[in-house]
């Protein structure tokens, strides 16, 4: 069975993301959607809310398992007998910091490949940060992330 882990911190999940999900689990026998947990960062959703936002968006994705992780992403891809970690890419910004880490994480591990899949040109310019930058000033998100959640951002900005 071919296993490719998918990380991020998905705070919050956008469709930019859903996309990249689906599309690697049409390369993949299973894709662990797995979110990372970064102490030093202070998210807008917790990580159990985000492990529970990814269940529901991707509930109807047979192929696709919803997990949380901390440490190095490497060693948890080797736990998860994970053959590749897929990453999106935006735009070329994105590519030098994950090129750095595909290095890396094959430097440390040789047995596991860093997949890249370009983001569809209509997500090319959205990332969470812009999403919750929207959300706080009252700004329209919708299409840019799950219809399902988007009361649930909004919300976290009401407080």
């Amino acid at each position: 069975m071919k296993i490719a882990v998918y990380p991020g911190s998905f705070d919050p999940t956008t469709n930019g993301h859903l996309d990249i999900v689906k599309r690697s689990g049409l390369l993949f026998d299973k894709v662990i959607v797995a979110v990372l947990n970064n102490p030093n960062k202070k998210p807008l959703f917790s990580v159990e809310e985000r492990v529970d936002i990814l269940r529901r968006t991707c509930k109807d994705i047979e192929n696709v398992e919803i997990d949380c992780f901390s440490g190095l992403l490497i060693d948890y891809a080797k736990s998860k007998n994970a053959c590749a970690i897929v990453k999106g890419l935006r735009a070329v910004s994105d590519f030098e910091y994950e090129l750095q880490m595909a290095h890396m994480n094959k430097k440390l591990n040789p047995d596991i490949e860093t997949i890249f899949i370009m983001t569809n040109s209509r997500y090319s310019y959205l990332s969470s940060s812009l999403v919750k930058e929207v959300a706080q000033f009252g700004g329209c998100i919708k299409g840019l992330v799950p219809e399902i959640i988007e009361d649930e951002i909004y919300n976290r900005f009401m407080k």
